[in-house]
C-alpha cells in the first residue's frame, strides 16, 4: 500500500503535532508518512508568531519539494493572532503557491481545521481549554465568535514558552476543564493547540463531562482525512471521529 504523504508546516519548538498527528492517523486501515518542515518561534508572542509566518513561503516549498498528498499549516494560534478569516486567506495563499510550481495537495491549518471540525459536531456554544496568555487566548476567543461560535467560558493556562506548553501535564489541563462552566456548551475544546498535548484526554473527558470533546489535533487528523477522502473513523478519539457524524442543520 503506497503511504499518503502528509506535509507538516510546525514551529521549531513544537514536538506534539509531529507526536499526535502519527499516532492518530496509525490508527486508520489506510497507510501515511509525515514530512516536517519547521518555522523558528520559540516564545508564544505576537512578535514571534508573525516573524514565525514569515517563514511559510520557504517550508511550503520544501514539502512541494517532497510531493506531498495534504499539507497541514500547523500552528493554531499564528493564524488566529492575525485576525478573523485568516485560516482561509492562509490557505489560499499556499494554495496558490504550490499552484504555481504545478503542485496541487490538499491544503489546510490547524485554525480552519479546528472550525471545520466543531461545524461537523453541529457545535454552536463551545467551551475551551488554551496553554496561552491571557492577550493571545483573547485573540482566539474573538476568531472563534467571528467564525459564529458562542464562546460560553474559556480558560487561559498562561504559559508563554513553547516549549513548556509541550510539557503541560494532562491533569493540570483537566483541572482547567473542570472550572469552566459547561451547562450550556455543546462541544468542548481540550486543547486549542497543537502543542499542548491531549489524545489521552479527549475520550476520558468526554465521559467525565457528558458533550463531544475535540482538541487542534483531533480537528486536524478529522480534516486531513477528509481533505483526502479518506473515512474520518478513527477508534479512541472521540465523537469527532468516531463515525458518521448527522448533517449540520
Amino acid at each position: 500500500m503506497t503511504p499518503h504523504r502528509i506535509g507538516l508546516v510546525v514551529p521549531s519548538s513544537n514536538v506534539t503535532v509531529e507526536t499526535e498527528i502519527p499516532a492518530l492517523l496509525a490508527r486508520h486501515t489506510e497507510a501515511f508518512s509525515f514530512h516536517s518542515s519547521r518555522m523558528r518561534m520559540h516564545k508564544v508572542s505576537p512578535e514571534e508568531l508573525r516573524a514565525m509566518n514569515a517563514q511559510r513561503e520557504r517550508c511550503v516549498d520544501e514539502l512541494a519539494d517532497a510531493g506531498v498528498d495534504a499539507l497541514l499549516y500547523a500552528c493554531l494560534v499564528a493564524v488566529m493572532a492575525q485576525g478573523p478569516g485568516e485560516h482561509e486567506r492562509t490557505e489560499k495563499a499556499v494554495i496558490g503557491q504550490l499552484a504555481a510550481r504545478n503542485a496541487h495537495p490538499a491544503v489546510l491549518s490547524s485554525a480552519g481545521a479546528l472550525v471545520e471540525g466543531l461545524h461537523a459536531l453541529g457545535a454552536r456554544r463551545i467551551a475551551l481549554v488554551t496553554p496561552y496568555l491571557r492577550p493571545l487566548a483573547e485573540e482566539v476567543v474573538g476568531y472563534l465568535r467571528a467564525e459564529g461560535f458562542d464562546v460560553v467560558d474559556w480558560v487561559a493556562l498562561e504559559v508563554g514558552d513553547n516549549a513548556e506548553v509541550g510539557c503541560i501535564p494532562g491533569d493540570r489541563v483537566l483541572a482547567a476543564a473542570r472550572g469552566l462552566n459547561l451547562e450550556n456548551a455543546d462541544a468542548l475544546v481540550i486543547s486549542a493547540c497543537v502543542q499542548m498535548p491531549s489524545l489521552d484526554l479527549v475520550e476520558p473527558a468526554e465521559t467525565e463531562f457528558g458533550l463531544p470533546v475535540l482538541s487542534a489535533a483531533t480537528a486536524g487528523a478529522y480534516a486531513l482525512l477528509r481533505q483526502l477522502n479518506l473515512a474520518p473513523c478513527l477508534p479512541g478519539a472521540g465523537r469527532l471521529l468516531a463515525g458518521p457524524l448527522p448533517s449540520p442543520g
